[in-house]
């Protein structure tokens, strides 16, 4: 695909705070954006050119997106993997493609995938049924971590289990479903890198961020995290793996364990933009969503050095209240999405914070 001229259309399944902040990289590029999204009143539609309010995998509405946009990327991995395979029917161009969106939206493939491309995770089996749960238990051993196979997000769909014995209650409490088995990860800290693939192949990494979390969900971001050379190498490494093995278009947020001596392990891939790159708007001269819009666009990639380092910090729930202090903070920068409705837990914005030198 030829690199698309400003006044061409991205086309965004999706229309939360990632397809809105995607959509307002993708205008000051000269770009037009279209989103097919169920809920009319969603934060990306309200800085888009057009919205299209339908379901995902709706043959009509990815019909009228399918001829409005010039390319179609997607802002979340949970948009089904049938809507992709409707629009490649239709002729469209998808930006990335659908076998990266099926391998991020089952853990087994998932996992499967990156010990095939060389990217270590932690020890796993898989089980469909409750007495599959309690013998893939039995081989990975207790403790260990039960999530479903599909569609967790945010510490959802999954549980510990401490105790061979409380391993058919955990299988039954997430649903029945298909299941994966993971044995813990001594991790010392959680990592991030967010990486780019041009469609030429071309690779660019932003700076490893160290990331907390609460109660299953992202807190903050530190980037550049301090980190030695060593490990800045392992990821740029399985970040490269990853995005060439999948032959990869755009950005992908990789989460990192890092164990006692240095070796990391993946956690899990997120073919998007990614909630642990957010501090990229502030810190970097090129953001991780112009750098997806650059991408899928076919435009060269952008740099990726950061001049400031950053701490990024979530505003979930209430929180986000709390705007008018916020904005008072006169170096910090203010990112909020729009939402109606502030719900517990619920990611309302989020505030990068530059650190003293």
């Amino acid at each position: 695909m030829s690199p698309l001229p400003p006044g061409s259309t991205l086309g965004i399944l999706g229309g939360g705070q990632l397809g809105r902040m995607l959509a307002l990289a993708a205008a000051r590029l000269g770009f037009d954006v279209v989103i097919l999204e169920p809920e009319p009143d969603c934060p990306a539609a309200r800085v888009s050119a057009h919205v299209i309010a339908t379901a995902y995998d709706d043959p009509e509405g990815l019909a009228e997106l399918a001829r409005l946009a010039h390319v179609v990327t997607f802002e979340f991995e949970n948009v089904p993997a049938k809507a992709l395979s409707l629009l490649a029917e239709l002729g469209a161009e998808t930006a990335p493609g659908a076998r990266a969106l099926a391998t991020a939206q089952d853990r087994v493939i998932e996992k499967t995938f990156l010990n095939a491309v060389g990217a270590p995770t932690v020890a796993f089996a898989e089980a469909d049924t409750a007495s599959g749960a309690i013998e893939a238990v039995k081989r990975i051993g207790v403790p260990c971590l039960m999530k479903t196979r599909r569609d967790g997000y945010d510490g959802k769909g999954q549980a510990w289990v401490e105790h061979l014995a409380n391993a058919e209650a955990v299988f039954h409490r997430l649903g029945d479903r298909p299941v994966i088995i993971e044995a813990p990860a001594a991790f010392v800290r959680e990592l991030s890198i967010i990486a780019a693939r041009s469609r030429a192949g071309e690779i660019a990494v932003y700076p490893i961020g160290e990331n907390h979390h609460e109660n299953g969900v992202l807190r903050r971001t530190l980037a550049p995290a301090t980190a030695s050379q060593a490990i800045i190498d392992q990821a740029e490494r399985i970040a490269a793996q990853i995005l060439t093995g999948l032959n990869y278009v755009g950005v992908m947020g990789i989460e990192l364990f890092e164990l006692e001596g240095g070796r990391l392990l993946v956690n899990e891939i997120a073919p998007r933009v990614h909630n642990t790159g957010h501090w990229t708007q502030d810190g970097c001269e090129v953001d991780q969503f112009e750098q997806h819009v650059r991408a899928v666009a076919g435009w060269p990639l952008g740099p990726t050095r950061a001049h400031t380092q950053i701490e990024m910090e979530n505003l979930l729930g209430d929180e986000v209240e709390t705007w008018v202090k916020l904005a008072a903070e006169s170096d910090a920068r203010l990112h909020l999405y729009g939402k109606r409705e502030a719900k517990a837990g619920r990611k309302m914005g989020h505030i990068n914070r530059p650190m003293p030198d």
